[in-house]
């Protein structure tokens, strides 16, 4: 378990849940994590993207009914995943949006709560200048408007970043390879950020870095479908209270909570 202090007095709890790909989702995890929504009843759930497996108008459709059906406030990043595949080049380069409309509403919202503010960042690229186009950047025009929208934020509050992609790595088995992610964590550390949710690699983590003189922390959720990696189905749960946060990672197994360590 990690904490981190900022002013402000607020007590909430977020549920930080990433990777659920609707297409290649586990139920079981699913339906856990719904019941768990409704019997803790959390703040929001901040959305770290590949809600899909292929991009598909069903797949955003059940997502966006199950996401709709939490009944609480929810912000949702585009991962690799909800963008259409290279085997559909036109729809990838034209209209790789045009299947979210069961989503629309939730996509890169800013959530604004007492005491913390989440601020969407865009990792995903249509294409890439390397062969893998499922990991991350971080272009300049995604940089400057995270950064304008925390320049907005009320003094005091805790800024929490969602994007899909670790900025760097974990030290996780899946990897990220964010082009300019390591760049963009120095300009969100100095312009005050306090932690950059991500998904992407499956299993959960929570990495301080220090940068700019100040502490940021790199925190990734599990999945919640049948492409597990390294542990079973998993989401974090953030708790703030009295201007203070810390991360559980919660999971659906013997050890249900437990605290998130970084790697040796």
């Amino acid at each position: 378990m990690r904490e981190v202090s900022a002013k402000g007095g607020a007590s909430l709890k977020l549920f930080h849940v990433s990777d659920v790909h609707f297409g290649a989702e586990d139920p079981a995890a699913i339906a856990w994590f719904s019941e768990r929504v409704a019997d803790e009843k959390p703040d929001a759930v901040i959305m770290t993207g590949d809600l899909t497996m292929r991009a598909t108008k069903d797949e955003f459709q059940r997502g966006g009914d199950w996401l709709r059906s939490l009944g609480v406030p929810v912000t949702l990043e585009v991962g690799n995943h909800d963008i259409p595949y290279y085997w559909d080049p036109f729809r990838r380069f034209f209209a790789p949006y045009q299947r979210y409309a069961a989503v629309e509403q939730m996509i890169e919202r800013p959530l604004e709560l007492p005491g913390v503010t989440v601020v969407p960042l865009k990792t995903t690229a249509r294409a890439q200048w390397r062969w893998n186009w499922s990991k991350g950047r971080v272009s300049s025009g995604s940089l400057k408007r995270a950064l304008a929208m925390i320049a907005d934020v009320p003094k005091g509050n805790l800024i929490f970043i969602g994007a899909h992609h670790p900025l760097i790595e974990g030290g996780t088995t899946g990897t990220a390879k964010t082009r300019h992610g390591d760049e963009a964590l120095t300009a969100l550390a100095e312009a005050g950020a306090h932690a950059v949710l991500s998904g992407h690699v499956h299993d959960p983590f929570d990495v301080p870095v220090e940068r700019e003189g100040r502490t940021i922390r790199m925190i990734g959720a599990g999945t919640l479908s049948k492409r597990t990696r390294g542990s079973p189905p998993a989401f974090n749960e953030i708790r703030l209270e009295s201007g203070r946060f810390v991360t559980l990672a919660r999971t659906l197994s013997p050890e249900a909570k437990h605290s998130i360590t970084s790697p040796s």
